[in-house]
């Protein structure tokens, strides 16, 4: 697992929890060091363990944890740089959920060798969309969800978001999209600006 991943998940805990709570979600994972080094890669079990000790230290189920994941992912201020990533999808919710299918290939122009998993949209009708998520990592779509469910609050959207399992080896997504113009959103401007 590429070391990005596992350094966001480490991420996710101390901003949100502290690090007293990393630091036993490491020890419960068995694991003799505290941070994660974002350029290296990991075995993937060491993910999977420091996940399913997460899940276990704040007693709640592991895609609940997993959809926290996503939403802090687009919504916390130490991870800007990911929202601003995942903002150039596109102007409104609707435009950026049609390019969810070039979002691993976006992620690889800034990390080469950043794999994530694949997303296909399939449009049902005008507010009616699903997306599939293969990859190797089981749970993934569930980051996804929070991911999407962030980005439409960022966006002003009002959409309903359900994991509605696997099928065919994808886990798949149902996105409804209610109002693509609820509210106003938050501010995003394509040139960053420095104070």
């Amino acid at each position: 697992m590429h070391g990005l991943i596992n350094r966001a998940i480490e991420r996710f805990v101390r901003d949100t929890y502290g690090r007293e709570v990393w630091g036993g979600v490491m020890r419960g994972a068995g694991l003799e060091y505290t941070e994660f080094e974002a350029m290296l890669s990991y075995e993937d079990d060491i993910t999977h363990r420091v996940l399913h000790a997460l899940a276990a230290n704040l007693d709640r189920p592991l895609p609940d944890v997993l959809e926290d994941v996503g939403t802090y992912l687009v919504s916390h201020p130490n991870v800007e740089a990911l929202r601003r990533l995942l903002r150039f999808g596109g102007p409104t919710f609707t435009e950026f959920l049609h390019s969810l299918d070039d979002l691993p290939a976006r992620a690889r122009l800034a990390v080469a060798d950043l794999r994530l998993p694949e997303l296909e949209l399939r449009e049902h009708g005008a507010e009616f969309y699903s997306v599939s998520c293969r990859g190797d990592m089981a749970g993934f779509g569930h980051v996804v969800v929070g991911l999407l469910r962030a980005l439409a609050d960022d966006y002003g959207a009002l959409a309903l978001l359900e994991h509605k399992g696997v099928r065919d080896g994808a886990e798949m997504i149902e996105v409804r999209l209610l109002s693509a113009e609820h509210a106003s959103g938050r501010a995003f401007d394509l040139a960053a600006r420095s104070m």
